[in-house]
């Protein structure tokens, strides 16, 4: 079954976030990923108690991205993680169009797998 890695992050400029994830999308999967999908903000309510704004502390001048990396197996995604730090082409090239510091992430196993996914 598939592995995810799923990201949150803010960010501060559409057409910036666009350009580095179109760069990124096609190294991970060079380097074993199946799908990279990635969100910027566009129907996202603010909440009372949490939300996406509140979750990665996010500025007023600042957007939540959600985003997601489709690997087939977890020692694919492990492999191709490691293969990514060392690749060149993800060095930054300039200033990040979000706040890492901000950002959050985790790894999932996917437990219910429907549709036809793209």
């Amino acid at each position: 079954m598939a592995y995810i890695d799923g990201f949150v992050a803010p960010a501060r400029d559409r057409e910036s976030y666009l350009a580095m994830a179109r760069k990124a999308a096609p190294i991970f999967i060079e380097h074993g990923a199946l799908r990279v999908v990635e969100g910027f903000g566009h129907d996202v309510p603010r909440g009372k108690v949490t939300d996406f704004y509140m979750a990665v502390k996010a500025e007023e001048s600042e957007t939540p991205v959600f985003s997601w990396i489709e690997w087939p197996d977890k020692a694919t995604r492990d492999s191709g993680w490691e293969k990514m730090m060392a690749d060149e082409r993800m060095k930054p090239d300039g200033d990040m169009p979000f706040d890492g510091q901000r950002m959050f992430w985790g790894g999932f196993e996917a437990i219910v797998d429907t549709g036809a996914g793209k």
